[in-house]
């Protein structure tokens, strides 16, 4: 069979890495898709620039619509990132009549769902492994390996910036500004860090995630989203000798009420396989009724895990292109018309146990004080750990750890005691999982 044609916008990381990875293994990726793979056109910004790739028979062009638009390219492979061109390069590719590979989450978490209704009224495939935890094939695993689920929950440490400063602040006592410069220095954080620091970038990839695992809309902008700038390296101590771990989570439950989309910091037990990822790699832990818990690990970035996943996605393309369109794996594993609109929970409706640190006056009655307030909102004390003052400080540092609560009845007791004379600051709030 002829050669299939493939063009890819951008050459940076992942664009470079997926060339490399084609070329090297070009054999075997032939033996499976069962024709051949050519890059045969790419764009990028500066064409004078020095790659990571070789480049050597690719037409290269500073202009990525003239490869959406080029009748000889049947797969457009989209690695420019960010919403703007990458939408209007994927919709002229779509429209073109081309398939699309993407590893670009903000773009399928923010325009996924008329990404895809346009890829189905024409017959064509957006496949989008990439765009989550890197090289983890975490989509084809519950798209297609749970698909006998039904998937109660999920967890995930998606993001590797945040978690490599998490592992930093734990294994070495770090403070967290400290560590987010050596994570600049590093590369593995940008120069502006806040879509991963305050929990955007895995807000992203769990919408993703959500709406395959539930069969769901896309929907971002229903995701509570808190980052860990305000984790200190306290914070990560006292969890510490409680047993637990800090760890910035994306999580997603169904409920009887309807489903949890929520990506916060959240203490989780120090025993669990999760707690104990660390660096820049990542971890999905994913719940299903037949099943149980399964946990996928790997790295969520770099040039070759991420083209690792865009290669298999092209492979998948190639393979299915003389295929019936209605017999391929839908794009959110629920066939279209059974998506459901299931309702999203404000966090106020969400319950979970919670690690609190308030600084309190040493005096007699000031815990009892706060453990009236707790009660009077139905909330149970599981442990609490009361540590010397520190020295030049009239406050000591007491760590309470609550049972099951509703945010809205733990915001109205952390009012009531921030209001207290005896206690000082704002009482520090994050929330605990045992994902057992």
């Amino acid at each position: 069979m002829n050669p299939v044609k493939i063009g890819i916008l951008g050459l940076g990381t992942v664009g470079g890495g997926t060339v490399n990875v084609l070329r090297r293994n070009a054999d075997e990726i032939t033996r499976r898709a069962g024709r051949e793979i050519q890059v045969c056109r790419a764009s990028t910004r500066d064409l004078s620039r020095t790659r990571i790739c070789d480049t050597s028979g690719i037409a290269l062009t500073a202009d990525p619509y003239e490869i959406v638009s080029d009748p000889e390219i049947q797969i457009v492979v989209e690695t420019i990132g960010g919403e703007s061109p990458a939408r209007d390069l994927v919709m002229k590719a779509l429209e073109n009549g081309k398939h699309v590979v993407t590893a670009n989450k903000m773009l399928i978490a923010l325009h996924g769902n008329e990404i895809f209704a346009a890829a189905r009224e024409r017959g064509l495939m957006v496949a989008f492994e990439a765009a989550v935890a890197g090289g983890i094939p975490i989509i084809k695993t519950i798209r297609e390996g749970l698909a006998g689920n039904k998937v109660e929950w999920l967890a995930g440490i998606i993001n590797g910036t945040s978690n490599f400063i998490l592992t930093e602040m734990w294994e070495k006592g770090r403070d967290f500004a400290d560590v987010l410069k050596e994570a600049q220095a590093l590369g593995y954080a940008e120069a502006d860090p806040t879509f991963d620091i305050e929990g955007v970038d895995a807000a992203h990839k769990l919408t993703i995630l959500a709406s395959i695992a539930f069969g769901i809309p896309l929907q971002f902008g229903k995701v509570y989203i808190e980052g860990i700038t305000g984790i200190t390296a306290g914070d990560v101590k006292y969890a510490e000798a409680l047993g637990y771990r800090i760890k910035l989570l994306g999580i997603a439950r169904r409920t009887p009420k309807g489903i949890e989309l929520r990506v916060h910091p959240t203490l989780i037990p120090a025993r669990r396989l999760i707690a104990n990822v660390n660096g820049v790699m990542n971890a999905v832990l994913v719940k299903g009724d037949a099943v149980g818990p399964t946990l996928s690990y790997g790295a969520g970035a770099g040039a070759e895990p991420t083209a690792s996943a865009v290669v298999a996605d092209i492979v998948d393309v190639v393979r299915t292109l003389t295929s019936d369109p209605e017999n391929r794996v839908p794009h959110l594993a629920f066939q279209p018309a059974a998506i459901s609109e299931i309702p999203i929970l404000p966090i106020e409706e969400v319950e979970t146990a919670y690690y609190l640190r308030l600084s309190a006056e040493d005096k007699p009655g000031v815990l009892a004080d706060v453990t009236r307030i707790l009660a009077g909102h139905h909330i149970s004390i599981e442990a609490v750990l009361q540590k010397e003052m520190p020295e030049g400080e009239s406050h000591l540092p007491v760590i309470m750890l609550t049972q099951k609560v509703a945010e809205r009845e733990l915001n109205a007791a952390v009012r009531e005691i921030e209001a207290l004379p005896t206690i000082k600051g704002a009482v520090k709030r994050i929330r605990l999982e045992t994902l057992g």
